[in-house]
């Protein structure tokens, strides 16, 4: 066969493939026997084997390929994956409604519906599409930035490798396993005399985070896709599942979704499953339910960490009796006290609790609960362990009452609740509690993640008075370590060659190793964009951070996105505290410098301009030159509106072309785009 030959032959074998694949697990139809279906592959990887430079990315065969990796790489989205507002009840849910409708006019009111579907209780992840080829799956991570998975997601017979719309489109769904798998899976653990897995989401979850694909592939995971973040057009989010299902993927069919009129509806509905959920192959925890219309899903906008458009409604907690055996108290890395009950070991919804959260002092007496109570535990929406109600009519008498320390368990310092508080906190900077938990912290891989520096190895450096706080860790000698146990020359090296190597950290980073209330991955970001320091320098002096940040007055800390009034006090003050600001003197004197994410280049022609990118580039991949008009001090758009200066188009550009034409926006080649940079 003339490799022409084989060309064309190859071409037909994939598309034959990739529609017994539509047919089979989006529309539920066998037209072939799987054996045959199986002889076909065989012949295409045959074929790619004799003529391997038609071998494509795309290609059925390359569902499993490529060797191990050493680790994931960490994927920056533009538009983050956001959690969800739980509801428990229907009191809950008319709370929401109420909650929407206060924000919408009486006109838009009349036309609001609602669209529930199940909630799968699987692992949500991002599928990126470029010119028609899944280029990219992502893990949701902190909702801003995840992992790369793709080579794992590509083992997933439900995934299709190649849709029909030739655009950059980006997909969301749900990675899950059956019943009838995971079951089968246990089985085998058993058989090798392993322990068995708690639930089919661990197995879903660890089985895509597997760093070599051929593990994941041989787990038979599945995917439904819920959410199209990319505008085809649609109008509701109904239209949404709509053209998922015709681009290839498994959607929540007509018995899983369901468009309602009314709450009542959605209750009814939930009602329903919650009835007959045993009978699916896959474990659900509720419904996702959401305002249809995408305008009004859009104008209603995000609250904190989650859409106001969307809640989840749960189903009823899984619940199980066990006893208190125990109330011990915490402190946390900022000082809060917080009481935790030790439970007798109980199994809940496949897993074993013996902890569970108490929240707060108050939290305690809303519930009336003693040490040696009998309660119903339950995990919350199928997940955190949480006391549900106490059973006094199984008090015998020998209960006690438990009460909140008034010093702190590990210091000794008497224990403060400042106005508007509802937990007490340990006031002392130097409570070794607060250190150690705050060492760990600054250490983590969202923060300087200096690897081999454990939490064993802070105790130990600790204990021994090398280190008081994290900037210690960065003056530490080779021969300090040498006098410790455990510590070699080898292990000693490595330890100080691994903290040095982490003296330059991004702005972002920097931010939340800080630790500052309320501050986490998300919000340290976008503070970050909120730096107005500019230079010619790659690097920032952490001087130059401490003064732009005491600059900020609370006002303007509350126009970064999702900061409200008590997150830009709990920033204003922390950079106003004396302890603060000498830590930082004396990061600053260790040597720590921030990355200039800013501005390392100024490029007057792009400098405060807004791009959408649209098409397929030659020369850079999307996500590059992304990065370069950022870099430049440009704004990266994902739609064209009237604000919009310039529209970069590539080869085969979609509506943002057009919409640049009609709108009279400079659209620029990539060509002219390079020259611009």
């Amino acid at each position: 066969m003339t490799k022409n030959e084989a060309k064309i032959r190859i071409n037909k074998l994939r598309k034959l493939i990739d529609r017994h694949r539509y047919l089979a697990h989006v529309l539920d139809k066998q037209e072939i026997s799987e054996s045959a279906l199986d002889s076909f592959k065989k012949e295409l990887f045959d074929l790619e084997q004799d003529f391997p430079e038609l071998i494509t990315p795309n290609s059925p065969t390359q569902r499993v390929a490529g060797k191990p990796l050493a680790k994931f790489k960490k994927v920056e989205r533009e538009k983050p994956m956001l959690s969800l507002q739980d509801g428990f009840s229907f009191e809950d849910m008319v709370l929401w409604d109420e909650r929407l409708k206060r924000l919408l006019s009486k006109e838009e009111i009349k036309g609001l519906d609602y669209f529930a579907e199940l909630k799968f209780d699987g692992l949500a992840v991002e599928l990126t599409y470029e010119n028609g080829i899944f280029v990219l799956g992502s893990t949701r991570g902190n909702g801003l930035i995840g992992e790369d998975v793709t080579q794992n997601l590509k083992t997933i017979e439900t995934i299709p490798l190649t849709i029909s719309v030739l655009k950059y489109i980006v997909v969301r769904g749900e990675v899950l396993i059956s019943k009838k798998e995971f079951s089968a899976i246990n089985k085998e653990q058993v058989k090798k005399n392993l322990p068995q897995y708690a639930n089919p989401r661990n197995i879903a979850a660890g089985s895509i985070r597997q760093l070599d694909p051929k593990i994941t592939a041989q787990r038979k995971l599945d995917f439904y896709a819920w959410d199209l973040v990319s505008d085809l057009g649609q109008k509701t989010h109904s239209q949404k599942h709509q053209i998922l299902k015709k681009l290839g993927f498994e959607i929540n069919n007509d018995s899983f979704s369901k468009q309602c009129q009314s709450l009542q509806e959605v209750s009814k509905f939930r009602e329903d499953w919650l009835k007959n959920r045993d009978k699916l192959p896959f474990e659900i925890d509720g419904l996702v339910v959401q305002v249809n219309n995408i305008n009004l899903f859009d104008k209603l906008g995000v609250a904190g960490k989650s859409p106001r458009a969307a809640i989840a409604f749960k189903f009823p907690l899984k619940e199980a009796q066990t006893i208190i055996k125990e109330i011990v108290t915490q402190v946390g890395r900022t000082g809060a006290v917080t009481p935790l009950a030790i439970l007798r070991p109980v199994e809940i919804g496949g897993t074993m609790v013996s902890k569970a959260t108490l929240h707060n002092e108050d939290e305690i007496k809303r519930l009336g609960l003693k040490v040696g109570d009998t309660v119903i535990v339950g995990r919350a929406g199928d997940v955190i362990p949480d006391i549900i109600k106490v059973l006094f009519e199984m008090r015998t008498g020998q209960e006690k009452v438990f009460q909140m320390p008034k010093i702190c368990p590990v210091c000794g310092v008497e224990l403060v609740r400042k106005t508007g508080d509802i937990v007490l906190k340990c006031p002392n900077i130097k409570c070794k509690a607060r250190q150690r938990r705050y060492f760990y912290y600054f250490v983590s891989r969202p923060a300087f993640n200096i690897e081999g520096l454990g939490p064993r190895i802070i105790d130990q450096l600790a204990d021994s008075g090398l280190i008081s706080d994290p900037a210690d860790l960065f003056i530490l000698q080779k021969s300090d370590l040498l006098n410790l146990e455990r510590f070699a020359q080898k292990s000693a090296d490595n330890l100080i060659a691994s903290i040095q190597s982490k003296k330059q950290i991004t702005l972002s980073r920097f931010i939340y190793a800080l630790g500052i209330d309320n501050v986490g991955e998300e919000t340290a970001i976008l503070l970050s964009q909120k730096s107005k320091i500019k230079n010619q320098k790659s690097k920032i002096e952490v001087s130059e951070f401490l003064k732009e940040f005491q600059k900020f007055t609370t006002e303007e800390l509350q126009e970064v996105q999702d900061i409200g009034p008590v997150v830009a006090k709990s920033i204003y003050n922390w950079f106003h505290e004396k302890q603060n600001i000498m830590f930082l003197e004396k990061l600053d004197k260790a040597g720590i410098t921030i990355e200039n994410q800013k501005s390392k280049i100024k490029n007057q022609k792009i400098t405060g301009k807004t791009f959408a990118l649209t098409g397929t580039l030659e020369n850079m991949s999307r996500e590059s030159a992304k990065e370069k008009i950022r870099n430049l001090g440009g704004d990266v758009v994902d739609s064209v509106s009237k604000n919009t200066d310039f529209v970069v188009a590539g080869e085969n550009p979609g509506s943002k072309y057009d919409k640049a034409k009609s709108l009279g926006i400079k659209i620029l080649t990539e060509r002219e785009f390079l020259q611009l940079l």
